[in-house]
This record gives C-alpha cells, sequence and structure tokens, in this order.
C-alpha cells in the first residue's frame, strides 16, 4: 500500500520524487523503491523524520507498538504530521505509544488503490490543522477518492464499507461467473461479461444523477427476467444477508481496536 501511495503521488506529480523518502528495513526493497520511483531512500527512520514534515506510517498493526515506541524522542523534536493506514489502532494508541500529544491522522483504503482507484475513509484528531488536512487528502485522493469523518469509531464502519468491500463484490462476482459457467458458458466469457458489467454499473451509478432505485426500476421490466432475478434475492433476504456481514465485518473492526490498543 505504501508503495501504492509513492507512485499515486509521483504519477499525479502532487509531490516531485525528490520530496519523497522511504525507510524499509529490507535494503534490496528499499533500493528497489528508489530505483523505481526516483525518491529518496532514507538510512533510519530517525533520518526520514528529520527530512519529513508528514510523516506515513505503514506497516502491519502486530508491529507497530515495537516501530514507533523508538521514535517518539524523534517525532516530539521535529514534531510532523503523521498519517497513520495502519488497520485498527486508534489515534489515541498512537499518542499512547510515542507518549506525547501529536497532529495524527488516519486513513482507511482499500486494495483498489493498489490500481490507483481506492477509496478511503479519513479522520483527524484537534491537533491537525487545515492545511494538514489538504495534505492528507492530496495523498489519499493520489490512488482514488476519499472521505472524511467526524468520528474516530466511523473509521471501523468505514473499514466495513470501503475496506472489506471489495471482497464482497469479488464474491459477488465469482458467483455470477460460476453460475454462468453451470449455465454452460465458457469461464472466459463468463469472466469478461460479469467484470464488464460490473465495471460499467458502477460507472454508470458514479455518472448518474438519478437515485439508485430509479435505476434498478430503469433495468427490470414488468414480470421480466431482471424483475425475477430481484424477487428471488427479496426472497432471500439480500438485504438482510449483506447487513449481517457488514455489522459482523464492523464489530470485529471494533474487536480488533481494543485487541491491539
Amino acid at each position: 500500500m505504501a508503495a501504492s501511495l509513492i507512485g499515486g503521488l509521483v504519477a499525479q506529480s502532487e509531490l516531485s520524487a525528490e520530496r519523497i523518502s522511504v525507510f524499509e528495513p529490507d535494503s534490496d526493497k528499499a533500493k528497489a523503491l528508489a530505483q523505481k520511483f526516483g525518491i529518496h531512500a532514507a538510512s533510519s527512520n530517525e533520518a526520514l523524520i528529520a527530512r519529513s514534515s508528514i510523516i506515513v506510517i505503514a506497516v502491519k498493526p502486530q508491529v507497530l507498538h515495537a516501530v514507533i515506541t523508538p521514535l517518539a524522542t524523534t517525532l516530539k523534536k521535529h514534531n510532523p504530521l503523521i498519517i497513520s493506514i495502519v488497520a485498527g489502532i486508534t489515534s489515541t494508541s498512537i499518542e499512547q505509544c510515542l507518549t506525547g500529544q501529536f497532529s495524527i491522522a488516519r486513513v482507511m483504503p482499500n486494495t483498489p488503490a493498489l490500481i490507483g482507484q481506492g477509496a478511503s475513509g479519513l479522520f483527524a484528531n484537534e491537533r491537525v490543522s487545515d492545511a494538514q488536512k489538504s495534505a492528507t487528502d492530496a495523498i489519499a485522493n493520489a490512488v482514488g477518492v476519499s472521505a472524511w469523518v467526524d468520528n474516530e469509531s466511523d473509521i471501523d464502519s468505514i473499514t466495513a464499507l470501503s475496506g472489506s468491500g471489495p471482497a464482497y463484490f469479488m464474491l459477488f462476482l465469482q458467483g455470477l461467473i460460476e453460475s454462468g459457467e453451470a449455465a454452460g458458458l465458457s469461464h472466459e466469457t463468463a469472466q469478461t461479461l460479469a467484470v464488464q458489467t460490473a465495471n460499467g454499473t458502477a460507472q454508470l451509478v458514479a455518472s448518474s444523477e438519478l437515485a439508485l432505485q430509479t435505476l434498478i426500476d430503469n433495468v427490470t421490466s414488468p414480470n421480466g427476467t431482471t424483475e425475477k432475478a430481484l424477487l428471488s434475492f427479496k426472497e432471500s433476504d439480500l438485504k438482510g444477508i449483506i447487513n449481517d456481514a457488514f455489522s459482523a465485518a464492523k464489530n470485529r473492526s471494533e474487536e480488533l481496536a481494543k485487541e491491539l490498543a
């Protein structure tokens, strides 16, 4: 995900490559990132912080404490904006690790960010300035679109909606493709048409000013094929199933935040 953010920033000229630094403990990976994007490979986290006004933390939640605790003194000295894309770790937990108060923004991206089509939820604590929020916007939007929430607890809902959401659509696509194959279509034909249908529908919804229900009605003829399929979904309580899945993901996000605090 960090590489995706770097690539997006460089590609969109949000930042010149020479202004971007990365520290990666694997020297081969660090060298590869530097060569690929033309960025600076810092010799240590401390060296990176010393030359940066914005720090993006992109590590696994389980190692966050071990990574940032030794950096507390350096971070207090330079006082950068801290942007965390670490899942499940609250801004309060980060400040507790660092034993101080910092400007912290959280970004919850999703995997389509890897191809510049991400959807990110953003939260900023009360110490983040308007200029720092704009900088956070620029970083998140370099790999897709973003939306701010006022309450940090809403990040759990964002996680359930767009963070985990790609897997929901992929599962639906998988089921649709397998149904097409079972009906006699080749895998290639079923996948090509299903994927393009999903892509085209998403673009249609994004570009239309009509309500979703109106768009659904427009493709649904009385007593036609679409109506029969939608009635089947209704009888199976598809919306209830989706709500249950959303709640399960949100509850687990809340649990993880407590476990990782």
